[in-house]
Parts: C-alpha cells; sequence; structure tokens
C-alpha cells in the first residue's frame, strides 16, 4: 500500500507537533498548521504545486502572525519584580530607619533583608511595599 501526499502532509504535520512539544518552539506549531493546509489541500485534490503553495501561504502567514503578535505584545516582567512568580512582591515592611546611602534593614519573614529604596520621593520611615527582589535584596517603594 503506498503512502498517498495527504498521508505525507500528515506525517509531516505529526513530527512539527512532536518537535515542538520536545522544544518548546511556538513557531513550529504554526509550521504544522501549513503542513495541516498541504493535506487538506491534498484531499481537495489540488497537485503537488497547489499543495505547496497551500503550505506555505498558510504556515508563512501563521508564522508572521505569531511573531508580531509577540513583538506587540508587552514583554513579561523578570522574575524578581513578577507578581505570579514571586508571592514576596506587593508585600508591606515597617522600614525603622534609613542610611543615608538610602540602604535599610527590615525584619521580614523572621529574617533580616537588606533594602533599598526605589521611589523617587527621599526615603523616610514607615510601611513600605516590596515592588522588587534583587538576590537577598528588597526593592522598596510607598
Amino acid at each position: 500500500m503506498a503512502m498517498t501526499l495527504a498521508s505525507t502532509w500528515w506525517v509531516a504535520c505529526g513530527v512539527l507537533v512532536a518537535m515542538e512539544l520536545s522544544t518548546g518552539t511556538f513557531y513550529l506549531l504554526m509550521l504544522a498548521l501549513g503542513c495541516a493546509a498541504g493535506a487538506v489541500a491534498a484531499h481537495l485534490g489540488l497537485d503537488e504545486s497547489g499543495q505547496m503553495l497551500a503550505a506555505a501561504l498558510i504556515g508563512g502567514a501563521a508564522v508572521a502572525a505569531c511573531y508580531l503578535a509577540r513583538r506587540n505584545s508587552k514583554g513579561a516582567l523578570p522574575a524578581g519584580a513578577n507578581a505570579n512568580f514571586n508571592m514576596d512582591i506587593g508585600r508591606s515592611v515597617e522600614v525603622e530607619s534609613w542610611t543615608p546611602d538610602g540602604a535599610a534593614s527590615v525584619k521580614y519573614r523572621g529574617a533580616v533583608w537588606q533594602a533599598r529604596c526605589i521611589g523617587s520621593a527621599a526615603p523616610t520611615p514607615g510601611r513600605y511595599v516590596i515592588r522588587a527582589i534583587e538576590g537577598s535584596c528588597l526593592l522598596l517603594d510607598h
């Protein structure tokens, strides 16, 4: 039993999906979508050049759309400032005093942490919110 062109397109589609699952490259799914378009074109009876054209147009358009969507979206926050990644972001701490260089030591979660003020105003003692964490230093703002 010979393999049809449609079957070849479906196998290529499956291989691209498997490669995407192992690498996490979303663009491979867009190329798999192009292969699926080639398979559909084969089922519709288009010749080989029509199948290639359908696969190239759909796959290429999907890759371009994916690229443009990712380029125009806001980038994810770094892990040290992302509240979805770090549960300390947004929590409050009490600062008793600041050094002249804008640093402080604060008690948070049972330990003493170094802290730095990232606000535009001069730091004064009081309650601050953790906006980010760099290593073991809390970056605070009002």
